[in-house]
């Protein structure tokens, strides 16, 4: 009797494993219909040949149908998005178009005023100062529009910048050759330790990038100040840096200065618009680099752009 029902233990046991077994490969095999049914689904739906099939109570049709309709929303959306950047382009083509030629003229009319000596007689000599305002005011002016259609148009893709392998050494060449006259109308001094090696960069966009920076090391250090660039091979970036002893930045507001128009509450009372430093992170960043900065109030600046060595 003992051995009889040891032996039914047994085969229940045996029963009992045999149907886990069974259940488990089911199981296993609904899942895996499943997902590769989903898999299906998604692959249609990256090449854009999703529709509907299965047209029954189950959950994979609900799914199915709500994927559908995910893909209809976003395919109109798409559309609405490709219509709205067609017209901020011709928005863009149309302000540049607009305003260079009368703002070209102001700037030449005033100027040509500025230089004829019939403002120093006495009855005129009253509106110098005038015309002066009216001169330097549209050159602001003129800078703005252009910094904000050079905005636009690398937001929208209407420019696009192509990396292609190019001395570094050159780069930080062309990039000083904007800045020396005004480091040196502050007695600025400049040491460039440009280094040696290629980087994958866009030259044109690349050196207004490192121009912006410079630019803002000059307007930031008191005369007499120095500024030294400096170029650092990686294994996979090319590390330049731009150190200068300015005011310096509050740590604060290290992730603020990149912002679209930010200003700094102590230096607002210098010229700029707050987007040099925008313009410049939005070229690093459309060619795969990176861009940081280190710094200190009163302790000076260091902006690191890191250009890719590969692509």
């Amino acid at each position: 009797m003992g051995l009889n029902s040891g032996n039914i233990m047994i085969g229940v046991i045996v029963i009992c494993i045999i149907v886990t077994l069974f259940i488990i490969i089911l199981y296993r095999t609904r899942v895996n219909r499943t997902m590769d049914k989903l898999n299906e689904m998604l692959d249609r739906a990256i090449s854009g040949s999703f529709t509907e099939h299965l047209y029954d109570e189950s959950k994979l049709s609900a799914i199915e149908t709500k994927l559908n309709r995910y893909l209809s929303i976003s395919t109109v959306s798409s559309k609405n998005l490709s219509e709205e950047k067609d017209k901020i382009k011709a928005l863009i083509s149309d302000i540049s178009h607009q305003t260079k030629t009368p703002l070209a003229n102001i700037l030449l009319y005033s100027q040509l005023l500025l230089e004829n000596e019939f403002l120093d007689t006495e009855p005129l000599a009253e509106y110098s100062d005038c015309i002066q305002q009216i001169y330097t005011q549209s050159g602001k002016l003129n800078f703005l529009i252009s910094a904000l259609v050079k905005i636009s148009r690398l937001e929208t893709g209407i420019i696009s910048v192509v990396p292609k392998p190019n001395p570094v050494s050159q780069l930080i060449r062309d990039s000083l050759e904007g800045i020396l006259l005004k480091a040196a109308a502050k007695d600025i001094t400049i040491e460039n330790k440009e280094g040696e090696g290629t980087a994958f960069f866009d030259s044109k966009w690349t050196t207004e990038a490192l121009y912006n920076i410079l630019d803002n090391a000059v307007k930031y250090t008191p005369k007499g100040g120095s500024i030294t660039i400096s170029a650092m091979p990686y294994e996979l970036f090319y590390r330049i840096d731009i150190i200068d002893n300015g005011i310096g930045i509050p740590e604060e507001e290290h992730s603020k200065i990149f912002g679209r128009f930010y200003r700094s509450v102590g230096v607002n009372q210098e010229e700029g618009v707050g987007i040099g430093l925008y313009i410049t992170r939005e070229i690093i960043l459309a060619q795969s680099g990176y861009i940081k900065v280190s710094s200190k109030p009163e302790k000076g600046a260091c902006f690191s752009v890191f250009l890719p060595k590969l692509v």
